[in-house]
């Protein structure tokens, strides 16, 4: 795969990814807690997932040689990375507002950066640190924190949300090394099983499941949505792009989830939207531009060349 077809695929990826927060405050905001939601959109990320990798495994039997118990350890532990992160991002908005949770979990891309320095010895370049300072420059503004923004962050809502950062970056990292000769339609299913497992086990289906749940449309749209930009398309063209992409970059790029978020917040939730918070979108995606420039600058010079 090209880089730039990645980077697409990837992008895609965080886009689902930042429509989140509209349907976990539409699923609180119709009664339902926590630990439903999750047990609901994991049970339903299973299903599709594994109804695709059914197909894949069928389609790609050689790939499932390659399949040893180690790799499907390693994927599963990667993949609950992603069910840590759905429970304590979403855990961090019944305390927080949308947008100030977003902030917290935005705080991967530094996160991000520093784990590819601590663990892979890859010091960050001087164009990637002016991308982390404009990219957190940008946070700042979008979570609107100049108009007292701070003032509404709860201690607990506050971990939740840094515990999210932490867990993310580490899914978008350890997805793009595990596995990567394997398909990503027989990785995600191993995945969201890891995922699955660790939320069934901070929130046990025997006690979290109950009549009202299964004669409930609500949580099943609410929870479905939730299912498929957070655990099944988001983990999917995460698992399909990332081995493309550095860790650096592809922590960069997940910035596009933010500006989806606060349209998203605006359009869905009604929430008000400042000007900094839109001059925050704008400076994260400058700080995107500016770490692929280099590379748009290239396409455009070749695609002059072709046109002459």
């Amino acid at each position: 795969m090209k880089r730039q077809h990645a980077i697409i695929i990837f992008s895609i990826g965080a886009f689902f990814f930042g429509l989140n927060p509209l349907f976990i405050k539409l699923g609180y905001a119709a009664g339902w807690s926590l630990s439903e939601i999750n047990v609901v959109q994991a049970s339903i990320a299973l299903i599709i997932l594994w109804i695709i990798g059914i197909f894949a495994i069928k389609r790609y039997p050689q790939a499932v040689k390659k399949l040893s118990f180690k790799t499907i350890v390693s994927l599963m532990i990667a993949g609950s990375f992603t069910g840590l992160t759905s429970v304590l991002y979403y855990g961090s908005m019944q305390y927080l507002p949308a947008s100030l949770a977003v902030m917290l979990l935005f705080q991967f891309v530094w996160v991000g950066v520093l784990f590819e320095w601590i663990f892979y010895k890859r010091k960050p370049s001087g164009k990637t640190v002016i991308t982390v300072l404009l990219t957190l420059i940008g946070v700042v503004f979008a979570a609107d924190v100049f108009n007292g923004g701070l003032n509404e962050i709860n201690l607990i809502g506050f971990l939740l949300g840094i515990g999210s950062a932490f867990t993310y970056s580490a899914f978008i990292i350890v997805s793009g090394k595990v596995a990567v000769d394997i398909p990503a339609t027989i990785r995600s299913p191993i995945m969201v099983t890891g995922a699955a497992l660790l939320i069934f086990i901070i929130f046990p289906p025997h006690a979290t499941l109950h009549a009202g749940i299964f004669s409930s449309a609500s949580i099943w749209i609410y929870a479905g949505a939730l299912a498929l930009c957070g655990l099944v398309l988001t983990p999917l063209l995460f698992a399909k792009s990332t081995p493309y992409l550095s860790a650096s970059l592809a922590t960069i790029l997940g910035a596009i989830e933010l500006p989806v978020s606060v349209i998203v917040a605006y359009i869905g939730l009604a929430e008000y939207v400042a000007a900094s918070r839109w001059f925050g979108v704008f400076l994260i995606l400058a700080a995107i531009v500016i770490s692929e420039l280099r590379i748009i600058w290239q396409a455009f010079i070749r695609r002059r060349r072709y046109v002459n």
